[in-house]
C-alpha cells in the first residue's frame, strides 16, 4: 500500500501597513503625506504613540514610545485622537475579504491574521494568487494598502509579510525556509525580545545559522520552554494550526536568566525590562487587562504565580511596573535564587483603551 503523503500546508499572514494611521490619512485627505502619530498628546503628558504614519516612522517614531519622545524626533508631528470604531469597522471588512478565499482565519489583532488557504474556497490553488487578490481587493475597496507573507507555516509567513512592507508580498517556499532562516538575525525572530537577542548574543548567537548550531537540550537550558520553540523554528519546523476566531485570552513576557539571581536590584531591573516587554505587546494589541500576573521559577524549578486585580484596565506602563514589582516583594522567597521570571496580563477591559483615551481626550 502506497503511503500517503502529508500535505503542504499553504499559510498567508497578511498585515495591515501603518493601519490607524492609514484609515486617518484616508479619511482625512489633509493629513495624507504628513508625519502623523496616533495617540498620545503634543504635550507629551503621559501619552503613549499607538501607531504612526511611514512619513512619521522616518524621524524614527514607533508604537509604544511615549508622545514626549515622538515629538523630541519629530517637533511638527501631528497628533490625532483615535477612533477605534472606525478602526473596528474597517477591520470587519477586511475580514470579510479575507472570508471569500477561507473560513480558517486567525485574527491576531484588528490589523493582522493569518489565513490557512491549504483549501480556498475558490479552488484558485496559488497561495501567491490568493494574497495577491486580497490586497488588491483591499487596496481597490478600501483604499488601503497591506503587506503579506506567504509559505508553509504561521512563523515564516509573519516574519515574510514584514520584509517588504509597505504593501510587499513575499513567499517564502519549502526549500527555501532553511536557508532564509539561517541568515536571519535573532532580533528578527518572531518572538525574540530586546531581552532575550541580547542574551543570544552575549551566547556568541547572532544569526539562525549559531541558533541552529546549538542542541534543543543546550537552547532549553538557556531560554527554558522557549528553547525547543528555537530549536524547531530555525529550521523552519511549525506545526502551530490556524485557529478560527482566535480570542486572546492573556499576553506575557518571560525571559530565562544566564545565571539565577537573588531579591534585589538586579532581579527588579530584569522585572522591569519583562513588565515593559508584555506591556509593549498589549499596547500593539490594543487590549489592556485589569489583572496582572507574575510567575517565578527559582533555582530549584519550583514555581510560583501571584496575581493583582483592579476595577480599571492598567493602561499606564508605570502602573504596569509598579504592581509587578509589589507582587514580587510580597513574595516569599526565603533562600531561594531565581531562574526566570515572568509578567501576563488578563481580563481585558471590554473597552480595551477607553480609561486611557478618556483621560487623553482633555489634551486635545
Amino acid at each position: 500500500m502506497e503511503k500517503e503523503v502529508a500535505k503542504v500546508r499553504k499559510i498567508i499572514h497578511v498585515d495591515m501597513d501603518a493601519f490607524y494611521a492609514s484609515v486617518e490619512q484616508r479619511d482625512f485627505p489633509e493629513l495624507r503625506g504628513k508625519p502623523l502619530v496616533v495617540g498620545g498628546s503634543p504635550e507629551g503628558r503621559g501619552g503613549v504613540v499607538a501607531t504612526c504614519s511611514y512619513e512619521a516612522r522616518a524621524f524614527g517614531i514607533r508604537s509604544a514610545m511615549s508622545s514626549k519622545k515622538a515629538q523630541q524626533l519629530c517637533p511638527y508631528a501631528i497628533f490625532v485622537y483615535p477612533r477605534f470604531a472606525a478602526y473596528k469597522e474597517v477591520s470587519k471588512q477586511i475580514r470579510e475579504i479575507f472570508s471569500r478565499y477561507t473560513d480558517l482565519i486567525e485574527p491576531l489583532s484588528l490589523d493582522e491574521a493569518y489565513l490557512d488557504v491549504t483549501e480556498d474556497k475558490r479552488n484558485i490553488g496559488s497561495a501567491i494568487t490568493i494574497a495577491e487578490e486580497i490586497k488588491k481587493a483591499i487596496k481597490d475597496e478600501l483604499n488601503l494598502t497591506a503587506s503579506a507573507g506567504v509559505s508553509i507555516n504561521k512563523f515564516v509567513a509573519k516574519i515574510a509579510s514584514d520584509i517588504n512592507k509597505p504593501n510587499g508580498l513575499t513567499f517564502i517556499g519549502p526549500s527555501k525556509i532553511e536557508n532564509f532562516m539561517e541568515k536571519l538575525p535573532v532580533e528578527k525572530f518572531h518572538g525574540v525580545g530586546k531581552v532575550t537577542a541580547e542574551r543570544m548574543k552575549m551566547q556568541g548567537i547572532r544569526k539562525g545559522s549559531d541558533l541552529k548550531k546549538l542542541t534543543e537540550e543546550r537552547l532549553t537550558l538557556l531560554f527554558g520552554k522557549s528553547g525547543k520553540f528555537f530549536y524547531n523554528i530555525v529550521r523552519g519546523i511549525d506545526n502551530r494550526a490556524v485557529k478560527p476566531d482566535r480570542e486572546i485570552k492573556s499576553v506575557s513576557s518571560e525571559d530565562t536568566f544566564s545565571y539565577d539571581l537573588d531579591k534585589g536590584n538586579e532581579l527588579y531591573e530584569r522585572l522591569m525590562q519583562i513588565t515593559q516587554s508584555a506591556f509593549k505587546r498589549i499596547n500593539q494589541y490594543q487590549l489592556f487587562g485589569r489583572t496582572i500576573t507574575v510567575k517565578v521559577k527559582f533555582a530549584d524549578f519550583k514555581i510560583i504565580t501571584r496575581s493583582a486585580s483592579f476595577e480599571h484596565a492598567i493602561t499606564d506602563e508605570t502602573e504596569a511596573i509598579l504592581a509587578a514589582r509589589t507582587l514580587v516583594e510580597n513574595a516569599d522567597f526565603g533562600s531561594k535564587t531565581v531562574r526566570l521570571l515572568g509578567v501576563g496580563f488578563s481580563n481585558f477591559h471590554e473597552a480595551k483603551m477607553r480609561n486611557k483615551i478618556e483621560e487623553q481626550a482633555k489634551l486635545f
